[in-house]
């Protein structure tokens, strides 16, 4: 079951579990559309991946157990732990290889 982290992890935007424009890797880590699209070049800074849009938890419980209320989302914030001045680096290295050949 995801997380579903409650920001971006790089600009600290508010990613509510319901929040259209949340971009996910393979590994949860999780960033706003616009990071993804302006900063980081649909690259993973924490492991190379690329993003796919976060799916969106039903707030109604459909199911006995499957909802939000039964299994809410994260509330712990995550930050970026990579240095951002080195970050350019790293995107401009991998941006070039489609996410499916990284």
């Amino acid at each position: 079951m995801l997380d579903l982290r409650p920001n971006c992890e790089y600009c600290d935007k508010d990613l509510p579990p319901n929040a259209t424009d949340a971009r996910i890797c393979s590994y949860e880590c999780t960033f706003c559309a616009h990071c993804v699209e302006t900063v980081l070049l649909n690259v993973c800074p924490n492991c190379g991946g690329g993003f796919a849009p976060r799916p969106i938890r039903p707030a109604t419980e459909r199911r006995p157990g499957v909802g939000l209320a039964s299994r809410p989302a994260s509330t712990q914030r995550v930050h970026l732990k990579w240095d951002r001045t080195k970050l350019a680096d790293f995107v401009r290295t991998v941006c070039d290889i489609p996410p499916e050949q990284r």
